[in-house]
């Protein structure tokens, strides 16, 4: 999932762009689109801006109108509800897309609803659970992290991998989205004789920081290819977290035996470019171009056929695709919640690739939900395998019982406290705000997952510090202390 770095900003507009090609001298119909910033989620910005120099944004007379949410959006949930429920009061405005779907967008939509019934929401890669996004928004759209979990697999035993490693932490294996993925991968693994490996990494918002995170992911990989190729045998990696991305990357590269299918949301720019070492802002929104210049360094390090991505960029795809989409049914040229018509919309930025995808169910009570999508591209192997550069994934059949996996529950690595302080546990079901302060006035700076690892180094009241270093304070209430 992605890492969201935290740096103060505003939502405002981002969509200051000429009129596009295909923009009207004055819209008949407007499309909001809210995306993270630039030091937050590029790609989905550059989607966003896209759509703005194809259609134009509203101030030039044009279709698109550019929101961006606060970096530090857990603790201004409600300005970025707001800002959201604002859009409904453009009498022209007919979609409202929001990529990431960050924690609030629920709640949002359902405030947009109110105002607007007949404004066309769809929410892509949501923070959200499934069944509370899916509730509130018209559409949702996703990576398709259930058939992603056969077809990852199988791309690792196509490139020769003997042994796969996943590599995450508690809190995202709390997740019902990577936790039902990862059981299906170690499936896969057993069904396709892989061997499979499970390895834990500080979580970048832990006290460790990305820095730390990172550092520990330098630091292990070299150990993990010993460990499970000790005779050179070819190991496939594969993380949770976009900040373990690059510096796994860059020890991989520096091996002959380890591999990587994909990244969790694919891209060529996902860890690549500082791995490689590469400038890319001169092939920047050009992803032909930008893959080209990775894939040629790739295979300059001795990496050809050993590492792999999407062609295209998944947030940017998510953004500009599911704007197209939005223009299209308000133009009455797509048909709303149709697999068919939102691939085509998805092609348009894609070109040359394929997708596949199917409607989401749900596991635990087996509902499909029609207004849901999960859905993936071919991978893109740089510098080729067996003559080909795209491995068919999409056309692969993913056995069926992979679609009614249940996430398996993994127990949080044990955690030492230092003398004097205390281990406790977030309970189950619980999404634990951290505070600035021990009390509910102070403000909310970030949230703990279900099951979560703390240490407690103080007390006052109720309230419980789990930081040295930060006023980083929980209720007492929502703990299991050991």
């Amino acid at each position: 999932m992605r890492t969201l770095t935290k740096v103060a900003a505003t939502l405002v507009p981002a969509a200051m762009f000429l009129t596009g090609t295909n923009a009207l001298a004055q819209a008949k119909f407007h499309v909001g689109v809210v995306t993270g910033t630039v030091s937050q989620s590029e790609d989905d910005l550059r989607g966003a801006e896209a759509l703005a120099k194809e259609y134009g944004s509203i101030k030039s007379g044009g279709v698109i109108q550019h929101l961006t949410y606060p970096d530090d959006f857990m603790s201004q949930q409600e300005t970025y509800i707001s800002s959201v429920v604002s859009l409904a009061d453009d009498p022209l405005m007919k979609a409202i897309v929001v990529n990431q779907a960050i924690p609030g967008t629920a709640e949002a939509f359902k405030r947009v609803k109110a105002k607007r019934p007949d404004i066309y929401t769809l929410a892509g890669e949501a923070h959200e659970d499934p069944q509370v996004i899916a509730s509130a928004a018209d559409f949702v759209a996703s990576q398709d992290f259930v058939s992603r979990g056969y077809t990852i697999i199988w791309a690792a035993k196509e490139m020769g991998a003997k042994t796969f490693v996943h590599i995450s932490f508690p809190r995202h294996m709390s997740y019902e989205t990577l936790g039902r993925r990862r059981t299906i991968m170690e499936a896969a693994c057993k069904d396709l004789g892989i061997q499979w490996a499970f390895e834990t990494a500080p979580d970048p918002t832990s006290d460790v920081g990305m820095a730390g995170a990172q550092q520990f992911i330098l630091e292990k990989v070299p150990a993990w290819l010993k460990k499970y190729g000790p005779n050179g045998e070819k190991v496939a990696f594969f993380c949770t977290n976009d900040g373990h991305t690059e510096p796994l990357l860059k020890r991989l590269l520096e091996s002959k035996n380890g591999l990587f299918v994909e990244a969790d949301l694919p891209s060529p720019l996902m860890g690549y470019p500082g791995a490689l070492g590469l400038d890319l802002s001169k092939e920047m929104g050009n992803f032909p171009a930008i893959l080209k210049k990775v894939e040629s360094s790739v295979v300059s390090k001795g990496g050809a056929g050993r590492f792999g991505t999407w062609a295209f960029s998944y947030g940017y795809t998510v953004t500009a695709g599911l704007g197209e989409y939005a223009i299209r049914v308000a133009e009455g040229k797509a048909q709303k919640n149709s697999l068919k018509d939102v691939f085509a919309a998805y092609g348009k930025w894609t070109p040359g690739a394929k997708w596949n995808g199917a409607y989401y169910t749900d596991a635990a009570t087996n509902v499909r939900y029609r207004n849901m999508i999960l859905m993936y591209m071919d991978t893109y192997i740089l510098g080729g395998l067996k003559g080909k550069q795209f491995l068919p994934t999409t056309t692969l059949k993913v056995p069926e019982k992979f679609f009614n996996a249940k996430a398996a529950t993994v127990a949080a690595p044990a955690i030492a406290a230092p003398a004097g302080a205390k281990t406790a546990t977030v309970l189950k079901r619980v999404k634990l705000n951290v505070r600035s302060g021990p009390g509910t006035t102070n403000s909310i700076v970030g949230t703990l997952e279900p099951g979560t690892p703390v240490v407690i180094y103080s007390t006052q009241g109720d309230w419980c510090k789990i930081s040295t270093t930060e006023n980083r304070w929980v209720s007492a209430r929502y703990l299991e202390q050991q």
